[in-house]
């Protein structure tokens, strides 16, 4: 009986959320009070001037942000910040006060569910409370924590906790990792953008309590608490030698969820100048590694210093060396597989020892020996690693995630590493072979062996055709001309046709399937018949169109790639201006997504947005100057017999020196699909195509067009602004139309398309970045909302 009337008499004293009623407070603030940023007042503080509410300074930025903070002398602690997910407020905003909340320069940032507001207090506590006539409380902050709950708040059962990105700032548009807290009074540790599934879970507290509806409490002794209505235990309890030898009303408590992913209690302790010192009580984890997703994909965690540390496995490079969380990809070409078997000159294994991982293999082999495992691996398609320990071999493919190095562990980790570096990919000296790293030596010799006596062969059957090849040379030529086709030659050589030939090749430009920037497109065919193909023919001006016919020779005839529309030849005589395009039978993806009754299913259109992104990130880095398309629209991308998305129309295309960056230019591109600072007169860079990469995505999703009128919802006029309020609605499944579809990946690339049509080019990601968040290499985070002029 005693205990349960002790749980009943510590209830009554937390303060619980919803309609309490406030006693009066001093430093009331009534509605028509304001802040700026940089004109006083910037806060309103609590009555003893331990908290403050108001503009903040993001450190290291010209912005701010809106939140509450620890008040000490020379330093502060911010406990809670508003819009967490925005972009930086600028110094010239303004925050107001009003009977509905409160408004950043004319913009919801506070909101009452219900009643109006009368006055607003910022308690001594750290809560921001707003009232109505009554004094009953309509809205309070320790409601809505963001990373941190301060002594006397509560997280109730399903309530979260979301890490900063930096630790010296909780302002974040990335978490990284989250706290919970279960109904069955279990408080856990999960990395952002998972499952939530029980392998996700890094740390718990105790699983299994009886009863439900827990919650956490942190009270004014620095206890954490989980409780609910029938049972209270203390599952971190300070000293009390320590809690009697300071003033109880000089120590304020915080615990956090930090950006190391590590959930710890922290104590602020005031001296009489009004400073505070900071001391950590309490840590869910002493070692990083632990914490599931510290390292990204394809790296491992380890210690150098007694610090935390990310590197790459062997055979792979950091996505971002500036950026290791973003973790590592493949450094080598792959070969290709034949018959269940693996080409094994292609590959050589490394091994490193003390090696662990959560993910579980696709095969789990009974082998007495690690080299038996490396072999097995060797000769295995699937296989990117293997974990030898206690006579099995336990077969991964790649990615590998929650990689760490664990002393305790008597397992050797097997790796597959190639022979052919990609060229794309350059090691630096953070890419230095990791310690441990042990490289067969028979494996380099069986290499050497064979690559010499492969050149040997090689030489000799050289010698003996040669002959045979060079008599056959002039025929075999012959005939591919007359199939219309030219092999490698066609590939890197223009063709130059005559007026004559290609008005003869479309009947006299009889058929019209299209119309490009500056000129109709018509349907021919070459060689007998045995090949269509596209003729463009430039009607406009003649200063308009030699700039087009320019421009397109430059643009295409000189790139190769299977998501590029491929220029066969041309024809310049006189002031008559022809391009000559390879077929694409299927016409354009406008035409798929917005004139057929049947709709591509979702595994087309998530192929097509990859096939998309891949063609404007080969113009954009892979080419020998970067390419600005202008013009990313859904009519300028085709069609193949494959159903292969391919880029077309670089009648608009800018070009940059290998050393530019951006440019100046006149407006180019089509409304709808042109991102602002076309309108701006500001340098145009690479990001102009990303925006309208972002827009054609978005519209590749719901299979309709940017701009709608004919809806039944006014919100549904712009996809954009309907989409990102489906996405924050959680309503997804409205732009699908219930259509069966994966959830995850439709929800990374909403997000991946709002990210792009950021009104800031720098906001905007790379396509190599997109299409890495397309593919699932890269996590996605959580976009702000685009500004009113992207959408």
């Amino acid at each position: 009986m005693a205990p349960i009337f002790f749980v009943f008499f510590f209830l009554l004293f937390i303060p619980f959320s919803g309609g309490r009623a406030q006693p009066n407070q001093p430093g009331r603030i009534s509605p028509g009070a304001s802040l700026s940023p940089t004109t006083r007042p910037s806060s309103w503080p609590s009555p003893v001037g331990r908290f403050a509410f108001g503009f903040y300074q993001l450190q290291g930025t010209a912005g701010y942000a809106v939140g509450i903070w620890l008040v000490g002398k020379h330093n502060k602690t911010v406990v809670w910040t508003a819009i967490r997910d925005g972009p930086p407020i600028t110094p010239n905003a303004t925050l107001n006060f009003t009977e509905d909340g409160m408004l950043l320069s004319g913009t919801e940032l506070i909101t009452t569910a219900t009643g109006s507001v009368s006055y607003a207090t910022m308690l001594d506590n750290g809560n921001f409370v707003l009232s109505d006539k009554g004094s009953k409380t309509v809205w309070q902050s320790f409601d809505h924590p963001t990373d941190t709950i301060v002594e006397g708040q509560t997280l109730f059962a399903g309530g979260q906790l979301f890490s900063s990105l930096d630790m010296s700032d909780q302002y974040s548009t990335r978490s990284r990792f989250h706290l919970k807290m279960l109904d069955d009074g279990n408080l856990v540790l999960y990395p952002t953008n998972t499952t939530e599934s029980s392998n996700d879970v890094y740390w718990e507290s105790e699983p299994g309590r009886y009863g439900s509806k827990f919650y956490l409490h942190l009270n004014n002794t620095g206890d954490l608490d989980i409780i609910n209505g029938t049972s209270l235990e203390t599952f971190v309890r300070l000293d009390d030698s320590r809690a009697s030898s300071v003033p109880n009303d000089s120590i304020i408590y915080r615990s956090t969820l930090d950006s190391d992913g590590i959930f710890r209690l922290y104590s602020h302790t005031y001296d009489q100048s009004g400073d505070f010192d900071v001391s950590t009580l309490w840590e869910a984890l002493t070692d990083p590694c632990e914490v599931k997703t510290f390292c990204g994909f394809n790296s491992y965690c380890t210690f150098y210093d007694n610090k935390a540390y990310c590197l790459c496995l062997p055979g792979t490079d950091f996505l971002d060396p500036s950026d290791r969380s973003l973790g590592c990809g493949r450094n080598f070409s792959e070969g290709v597989c034949s018959g269940g078997k693996e080409n094994e000159t292609l590959y050589h294994i490394q091994t490193m020892d003390n090696m662990k991982w959560d993910d579980g293999p696709y095969v789990k082999e009974p082998m007495s020996t690690k080299e038996e495992c490396s072999r097995s691996c060797l000769e295995d398609c699937y296989c990117g690693a293997a974990l030898f320990s206690r006579g099995y071999c336990r077969k991964q493919n790649l990615p590998l995630r929650y990689v760490r190095r664990s002393p305790g562990e008597e397992t050797t980790a097997i790796f597959k590493d190639g022979t052919v570096s990609l060229k794309s990919r350059n090691k630096t000296d953070s890419q230095k072979m990791p310690p441990g790293v042990i490289v067969r030596k028979t494996t380099i010799v069986e290499i050497l062996l064979v690559t010499f006596g492969f050149t040997a062969l090689s030489c000799v059957a050289l010698a003996i055709s040669g002959l045979f090849v060079f008599k056959s040379r002039v025929l075999r030529y012959r005939r591919m001309l007359e199939n219309g086709n030219l092999g490698a030659n066609e590939e890197v050589t223009l063709r130059l046709f005559s007026y004559n030939e290609l008005k003869k090749a479309t009947n006299g430009f009889k058929e019209e399937i299209g119309k490009g920037s500056f000129g109709a497109v018509y349907k021919g065919s070459l060689f007998k018949g045995r090949r269509l193909v596209a003729v463009k023919r430039l009607e406009k001006l003649i200063e308009e169109g030699e700039r087009e016919f320019q421009a397109e020779m430059r643009a295409i005839g000189r790139t190769h790639h299977r998501n590029l529309v491929r220029l066969l030849g041309y024809c310049a005589e006189g002031s008559k201006r022809l391009l000559v395009y390879e077929y694409m039978r299927n016409g354009s993806l406008a035409d798929l997504l917005f004139r057929v009754e049947r709709r591509p299913d979702w595994g087309e259109r998530v192929r097509i947005a990859q096939d998309v992104a891949r063609g404007i990130l080969y113009l954009h880095e892979e080419c020998e100057a970067p390419i600005i398309h202008c013009d990313i629209k859904p009519q300028n991308i085709l069609m193949d017999d494959f159903w292969t998305a391919k880029i077309c129309d670089f009648g608009l295309a800018k070009f940059l020196m290998p050393d530019q960056t951006r440019t100046f230019t006149g407006i180019r591109g089509t409304r709808g699909y042109l991102a602002p600072e076309w309108y701006k007169n500001t340098p145009i860079s690479v990001k102009a195509d990303v925006y309208s990469y972002g827009m054609v995505l978005l519209e590749i999703l719901c299979c309709r067009r940017n701009i709608e009128l004919n809806v039944s919802d006014d919100d549904e006029i712009s996809l954009s602004i309907w989409i990102y309020k489906c996405f924050v609605g959680r309503e997804l499944d409205k732009i699908v139309r219930g259509e069966e579809v994966d959830k995850t990946t439709l929800e990374n690339m909403v997000k991946v398309g709002l990210w792009c049509i950021q009104d800031e080019p720098a906001l905007r990601p790379s396509m190599k970045s997109v299409l890495l968040m397309l593919e699932g290499i890269s996590e996605v985070s959580i976009p702000p909302c685009p500004a009113p002029t992207s959408m």
